[in-house]
Formats: structure tokens, C-alpha cells, sequence
């Protein structure tokens, strides 16, 4: 089996290493940067597997590296790693496209299951190939390819196992606890508006190529299905 490739983006030489060390005890691959323009350049050749990246670097920030990565089609999971703990900041990196956010102080044991649990998502299942459909929409969990309408649409690690998630039990309403649960396997603090970010991201692509799919059932949660019935 190939090696899980790390890219570890701090502007703490200290953190990043030390990040870097367990990473690499654990097997995998890893390499540092203390920058974003540096982060950006091993990006590229590196090609990693998942990033930790921090949001208060030297240069470009952690958003202008994420949106660069995102706009150059790269949808390779990132997890935020930064002492920015403000629910604005936390919103922010999830709306644009980061998967996971851990504010710092930290404990290196709760970053590496946070990487291993979104490793899982973009892995995806080992089991024979499945192709959900609701309407004109096509989850393909094998390629891991969705498409609506016949068009292809470029999702992240979180935003797919989410949209698997409520296709698998369509047309049942799925709770918020049920999805942070099922999608995040561990406690999120209670902060079921992360459900709501990716669902807000998850309709935002899927609604540009057709009818609204996902329904949002006023008091109960969510549910994806061909009519509002």
C-alpha cells in the first residue's frame, strides 16, 4: 500500500515538525512548509494526499492558499490548524472549502485521528461498485464521480460523503446529529452548523445544473429526493 502523502503548512518551524514527526511514526509520508508561497510549490510537486495547513502565515494566508489549491481544481482535503478560534473563521474555512478546523493549543493524538477520519471520506468504501441515483443526479461510489444531468461536478472529500449519505437513505429525512455523526465519526462540540455549511456548498453545486434536490424539512433536517411531495 502507498504511503499517506502529508503536507504539513505552519509558520512554526516547532509545530510543523512536530506534526510532520507523528505523521511520519505513523508511517506516512510528510514534508513541511512556513510559508504559502512554499506550501503552494510543494503542493504541486508533492501532490499530497491531505494538507494541515495554518491560517496566520508570512505571506499568503491559509484562505488564499486554500482558494488557490481549490481554483487550480485540486480537491485534495485540508484541515485547518490555527489559534484563530473565532466562529467566523471557523465559518470561513469551511464555506470555502476546508474540511475539518482545529484550533490550537492541540493535542497532536485528536489532529491525527481528525486526519485519519477525513482519509476515510476521500478514500472511499472497498466494496463492489455503486451508482446511487436520485432524479438526474449520479453518485458513482466506486470512481467516486458526480454527475447531474450528465455533467461531471467537482466535490470535496466532506461534501461528497454528505451527499452519499443523504442519497443512500433517500427520500428519508436525515437529522444534523445523524449526518455529524455518520460524516465526522467523531464529537464536533454540538456545532451543527458545520452540517449546514456543506449543505449550503453541497446546493450551491448541485442547483447550478437543475431543480433544487436537497429539502430541507423545517425542524427535523435534511432529505434528497426528485420531488418536495
Amino acid at each position: 500500500m502507498d504511503k499517506v502523502r502529508l503536507l504539513v503548512v505552519d509558520d512554526d518551524p516547532p509545530i510543523a515538525d512536530l506534526v510532520a514527526t507523528v505523521a511520519r511514526y505513523e508511517g506516512w509520508e510528510a514534508v513541511t512548509a512556513n510559508t504559502g508561497e512554499q506550501a503552494l510549490r510543494l503542493a504541486a510537486g508533492f501532490r499530497p494526499d491531505i494538507v494541515v495547513l495554518d491560517l496566520m502565515l508570512p505571506d499568503i494566508d491559509g484562505f488564499g492558499v486554500l482558494d488557490r489549491l481549490r481554483g487550480a481544481g485540486a480537491t485534495v482535503p485540508v484541515v485547518f490548524l490555527t489559534a484563530r478560534d473565532g466562529v467566523a473563521d471557523r465559518v470561513a474555512g469551511l464555506t470555502r472549502g476546508g474540511d475539518d478546523y482545529l484550533v490550537k493549543p492541540f493535542a497532536v493524538e485528536e489532529l491525527m485521528a481528525r486526519l485519519r477520519t477525513v482519509l476515510r471520506r476521500s478514500a472511499g468504501p472497498g466494496s463492489p461498485r455503486s451508482v446511487l441515483r436520485v432524479a438526474d443526479l449520479e453518485v458513482d461510489e466506486d470512481t467516486r464521480e458526480v454527475r447531474r444531468g450528465g455533467r461531471r461536478l467537482s466535490l470535496t472529500p466532506t461534501e461528497f460523503e454528505v451527499l452519499r449519505y443523504l442519497m443512500r437513505r433517500s427520500p428519508s429525512v436525515l437529522t444534523k446529529a445523524q449526518i455529524l455523526d455518520h460524516v465526522w465519526e467523531y464529537g464536533f462540540g454540538g456545532r451543527s452548523n458545520v452540517v449546514e455549511l456543506v449543505v449550503s456548498r453541497l446546493r450551491r453545486k448541485l442547483d447550478d445544473t437543475g431543480e433544487p434536490l436537497i429539502r430541507t424539512v423545517r425542524g427535523f433536517g435534511y432529505a434528497i429526493r426528485e420531488t418536495s411531495g
